[in-house]
C-alpha cells in the first residue's frame, strides 16, 4: 500500500510539473466576441513567471487585452493576411501579439485576460490555438505546440492554448 501511495504520489506530482497554460472556456461560436481568460498554473522550473506572450492567430480581430494590477502591457500590432469586416467597415491589421510583464511566483496562479472577435472565415469544428511563452529568469515555458492532423493536444509536451470553434448563433 506504501508503494502504491508514492506511486500515486510520483504521478500528481510529475503532472503538476506539466500543467498546461490553458483557457477558462474552452469553445465559442465563430462570429462573436469571445473573452479569453488564460490560466498560468505555475512557472518555469521554480523560477517566477517574468513576462506571459501570446500570439493572436489570424481570423481573430479587434484584440483588447485586458491590463493587470503590477504589470505593464504592450501590444504588437500589424497587417492581418487577409482583411475582415467588422460592424460593416473593412479592417486590414490590429494586435497580433499580446505581452504582459511582471512577476508571478512560481508557488501562485494567475489568468490574464483578453478579448476579440472570432471572424465567420474560421473554420467551425476545429481548434483555434494561441502559442503561448511564459518567461522567467533562465528559461522559459512554450505552450507553442500545435498538433498535425490526427495528432490530439493531449499527446504534445507543450501543446499551445486553444478553442473548439462552433457554429455561429442564429438570432430570429
Amino acid at each position: 500500500m506504501r508503494a502504491f501511495l508514492s506511486a500515486a504520489a510520483l504521478c500528481a506530482l510529475a503532472g503538476a510539473a506539466h500543467a498546461h497554460a490553458t483557457f477558462e472556456v474552452s469553445e465559442a461560436a465563430v462570429n462573436t466576441t469571445y473573452k479569453a481568460v488564460l490560466r498560468v498554473p505555475h512557472g518555469c522550473d521554480g523560477e517566477a513567471t517574468l513576462k506571459v506572450r501570446v500570439r493572436i492567430p489570424e481570423g481573430m480581430i479587434a484584440v483588447k487585452p485586458q491590463p493587470k494590477a503590477g504589470w505593464t502591457l504592450e501590444t504588437m500590432t500589424g497587417p492581418y493576411a487577409r482583411p475582415y469586416t467588422l460592424w460593416g467597415s473593412e479592417v486590414t491589421e490590429g494586435v497580433l501579439e499580446i505581452v504582459w510583464t511582471g512577476e508571478l511566483l512560481d508557488a501562485h496562479y494567475d489568468e490574464f485576460i483578453f478579448r476579440g472577435r472570432l471572424t465567420d472565415a474560421l473554420p467551425v469544428g476545429e481548434t483555434l490555438y494561441f502559442p503561448t511563452v511564459q518567461e522567467c529568469a533562465t528559461k522559459a515555458e512554450r505552450w507553442i505546440e500545435i498538433p498535425a492532423a490526427g495528432q490530439k493536444a493531449d499527446d504534445l509536451a507543450y501543446p499551445a492554448p486553444g478553442i473548439l470553434l462552433l457554429p455561429a448563433a442564429h438570432s430570429h
